[in-house]
C-alpha cells in the first residue's frame, strides 16, 4: 500500500514541483495559438480549456495505462516505484515539450518538427515509420475494445465483427467531420465514465489492500516472466503509457490546434500525463493484487484479466460500466490516431484538409491498410500479438525522436542547461529502444530485431549506449545551427513605423549599424506573424501590421561567412502611446531617429535608405 499511495502522492507533488520548472524552460507565453491566429472550422477550432484536457486525456490514455501495466506489474512492484518517477521526469515532459513545439510551429504534425530540428534526411524515414505505427495502433484499439465486447456484452454471441464494423466505422467519422462536431462533443461525456471507473476500483483497492496488505506483495508466479523479460528494456516497452509513450506526441497536435491560450500548456499537456499515471498506478496495483487473489489470472491475456479485476472489486454491474471505461479508453485513442495519421499525409504531401472531398481522399488508402491489418491480425493468436509487439517498441522510437527535436529546439534558444531536461531522458529512450531491437531473440514471444537470435543483454546495452552518445553529439550540431544557417538563406520579416518625422530602428549595443525592427521568420509563420511575435520578444509591445511594402534582397559577409537575406517589409503600428519602447533582451536597443539621418544611423540594408525621402515607399526585389 506504502508503494501504491506513495507513487500517486509523488506524480501530484511532481506536477506542482517539476511541472513549473519545465514551463518556466519551455516559456508559454501570450502569443497567439493556431486556433486564434487560423481558425480553420475543422481543425484548428477554439475549444474551452476543460474540454481540451479531457480530449489531451482521452487521446494519450488508449489501453496502455491498463492492459500495458496489467503485463507490466508482472516485473514485481518496483513498477509501482518506476511508473510515476518516468512519469514525471520523461513522460510528462515528453508531451509538454512535443505540445509546445507544435503550437509554436502552427500546429504542425511531429513529422513536419521533426524535418525542422532533426533534418530532412532522419525525418523522411521518421515521417513514414511513424504514419505506419499510428495505423497499426488503430488496428489495435479495434481489436482490444471490440475484444472486450465480445466477451462482455455478449459472450454468449459471436459479436466480434459487428463490434469491429461499428468501431471502425465510428473512427472515419471522427477523422472526416470537424474536431468539434463529434470529437468535441463526445469526449466529455467518455471521460466522466474513465474517471468515475478509476475512482471506483482505486476505492475498492485501497479498501482491500488495508484489509490484506499481503495483496500488494510480489507474486511468486512472476520469476518466470521476469527471466525470460529482463528489467531494462522491457518494462519500459511493455509499459508505455503511464511512465512515458511516444504516441502522445502525434496527439498532441490536435489539442494544440484546439487551445486559446499557450498558458493552458502545462495543465493540458503536463497535467493530462501526470493524470494517467495515476491510472496506470491504479490498475497496476489491481493487477498486482488480482494476480496474488488468485494465480490463475498469471496465465490469461490482459483483456480477461481486466475483466476478472473489474467483476473481482467491483461486482457485475459497477464491473460493467468500469470495463465500458476501458472500451471508452481505446476508442478515444484509435479515432484520433486515424485522424493523426489523415493530417500527417496531408502535411507531407501539402493536400488541404479545409474541403471534405480531399479529406474523404486522404483517408481512403488509409481504411484499405487498416482493413487489411485487422484481418490479419486476427487470423490467429500470435498474429495479433506481433501486432502488439511490434506496435510497442515502435512506439517507443516515437519518444525517443521527440524529446531529441526537442532538445535540439531548446538549443536553438540558447536554452543549453535547460535542454537536459529533454536530453537526459531523450538518452535513456534511445538506449532502451536501440538494446531491445538488439536484444530481443524472436523467440518466447518476443519479436524479431535487428539481430537473428538477438545479442547477449550486457553487449545489447554498451552498443545503446554508444547509439545515444552518437545521437545526442547529431541533435547538439542540429540545435547549434539556426534554421537560417541550414537553409543557407535567411528570411526576414520587417518594419517600418514612423511617428512625427522619425522612424523606429533597432541595433545590438556597442554596434555601428542599424536595422529595422523584426526577424527571422520560423517555420509555419506568415511574414506578418513572424513581425509581430519578434516585435512582443524584442519590446514586450503589442503591434499591427499595415500594409505590405515590398521585399528587399541582400547579401554580406559576417565572422567571414557569406550571408543571404530576403526582407519581407511592412508597415508597423506599435501600441505605445507615448512611443516609449525598451529593449526586453539586454543586447539590443531601439531609437526613433529623424528620417532625414538614415545616412548617419548607417542603416542596413543601404536600400531601406529612400525612407528618409518617402517614407511610404514600397520595395521590389
Amino acid at each position: 500500500m506504502t508503494y501504491f499511495l506513495g507513487g500517486i502522492g509523488f506524480l501530484i507533488v511532481g506536477y506542482f514541483t517539476y511541472g513549473k520548472i519545465v514551463e518556466r524552460i519551455l516559456g508559454p507565453d501570450e502569443r497567439a495559438t493556431p486556433a486564434v491566429s487560423a481558425p480553420d472550422g475543422v481543425d484548428c477550432v477554439p475549444l474551452p480549456q476543460w474540454k481540451n484536457m479531457l480530449i489531451q486525456l482521452l487521446n494519450i490514455a488508449g489501453v496502455g495505462p491498463v492492459i500495458g501495466v496489467i503485463l507490466g506489474i508482472k516485473f514485481g512492484k518496483i513498477a509501482l516505484l518506476i511508473i510515476p518517477v518516468g512519469c514525471v521526469f520523461m513522460g510528462a515532459v515528453h508531451d509538454f515539450a512535443g505540445g509546445m513545439m507544435s503550437l509554436r510551429e502552427g500546429g504542425a504534425n511531429l513529422p513536419k518538427i521533426v524535418r525542422k530540428y532533426l533534418g530532412s534526411v532522419y525525418a523522411s524515414a521518421f515521417s513514414w515509420v511513424m504514419v505506419v505505427l499510428l495505423l497499426l495502433v488503430v488496428a489495435v484499439f479495434i481489436n482490444v475494445p471490440a475484444n472486450l465486447i465480445d466477451k462482455t456484452v455478449l459472450p454468449s454471441v459471436s459479436f466480434f465483427w459487428w463490434a469491429v464494423g461499428i468501431i471502425f466505422a465510428y473512427y472515419i467519422a471522427a477523422t472526416l467531420f470537424p474536431v468539434d462536431k463529434i470529437i468535441g462533443r463526445v469526449y466529455p461525456v467518455f471521460g466522466a465514465l474513465l474517471i468515475v471507473g478509476s475512482i471506483a476500483i482505486s476505492a475498492a483497492l485501497v479498501v482491500a489492500g488495508f484489509k490484506n496488505p499481503a495483496i500488494l506483495n510480489d507474486c511468486e508466479g512472476f520469476s518466470k516472466f521476469k527471466d525470460m523479460n529482463p528489467l531494462f528494456p522491457c518494462l519500459f516497452v511493455t509499459i508505455a503509457c503511464g511512465i512515458i509513450s511516444g504516441f502522445h506526441a502525434t496527439q498532441s497536435p490536435i489539442v494544440a490546434r484546439t487551445m486559446t491560450s499557450e498558458r493552458q500548456a502545462r495543465s493540458t499537456f503536463f497535467g493530462m500525463m501526470v493524470l494517467e499515471g495515476i491510472i496506470a498506478m491504479i490498475w497496476a496495483a489491481a493487477a498486482l493484487a488480482i494476480y496474488n487473489i488468485d494465480s490463475a489470472n498469471l496465465s490469461l491475456n490482459g483483456p480477461t484479466v481486466l475483466g476478472n479485476i473489474s467483476k473481482h472489486f467491483l461486482g457485475a454491474w459497477m464491473g460493467g460500466v468500469t470495463i465500458f471505461a476501458i472500451v471508452v479508453l481505446a476508442v478515444t485513442s484509435g479515432d484520433t490516431a486515424l485522424r493523426s495519421a489523415r493530417l500527417s499525409i496531408a502535411e507531407m504531401f501539402t493536400i488541404n484538409q479545409v474541403n471534405f472531398a480531399r479529406r474523404v481522399l486522404t483517408c481512403v488508402p488509409l481504411i484499405a491498410i487498416v482493413s487489411a491489418l485487422l484481418w490479419w491480425s486476427n487470423q490467429n493468436a500470435k498474429s495479433f500479438n506481433n501486432l502488439w509487439n511490434y506496435f510497442a517498441w515502435g512506439n517507443q522510437m516515437l519518444s525517443a525522436t521527440t524529446l531529441m527535436a526537442a532538445t535540439a529546439w531548446l538549443l536553438r534558444q540558447g536554452k543549453k542547461c535547460a535542454s537536459l531536461v529533454t536530453l537526459i531522458p531523450g538518452m535513456f529512450m534511445t538506449m532502451v529502444i536501440a538494446s531491445f531491437i538488439l536484444w530481443t531473440p524472436g523467440t518466447g514471444g518476443q519479436p524479431w530485431g535487428l539481430v537473428p537470435g538477438g545479442l547477449r543483454l550486457d553487449c545489447a546495452v554498451a552498443v545503446s549506449a554508444a547509439v545515444a552518445v552518437i545521437f545526442a553529439v547529431f541533435v547538439f550540431i542540429r540545435g547549434r545551427a539556426k534554421d537560417y544557417e541550414l537553409n543557407h538563406i535567411e528570411t526576414i520579416a520587417r518594419g517600418v513605423a514612423v511617428r512625427d518625422g522619425k522612424i523606429l530602428l533597432c541595433k545590438a549595443k556597442g554596434g555601428s549599424s542599424t536595422y529595422l525592427p523584426g526577424g527571422h521568420i520560423e517555420l509555419g509563420e506568415t511574414g506578418r506573424e513572424a513581425l509581430v511575435r519578434e516585435i512582443k520578444e524584442e519590446t514586450g509591445l503589442n503591434s499591427t501590421t499595415g500594409r505590405f511594402l515590398g521585399v528587399v534582397e541582400n547579401s554580406f559577409v559576417q565572422k567571414g561567412k557569406k550571408h543571404s537575406e530576403i526582407n519581407l517589409v511592412y508597415e508597423l503600428e506599435l501600441e505605445s502611446p507615448d512611443g516609449t519602447v525598451n529593449a526586453a533582451e539586454d543586447w539590443i536597443e531601439f531609437e526613433w531617429r529623424d528620417l532625414r539621418d538614415l545616412d548617419a544611423a548607417n542603416l542596413l540594408p543601404e536600400a531601406f535608405r529612400v525612407l528618409k525621402d518617402n517614407p511610404k515607399a514600397e520595395f521590389k526585389a
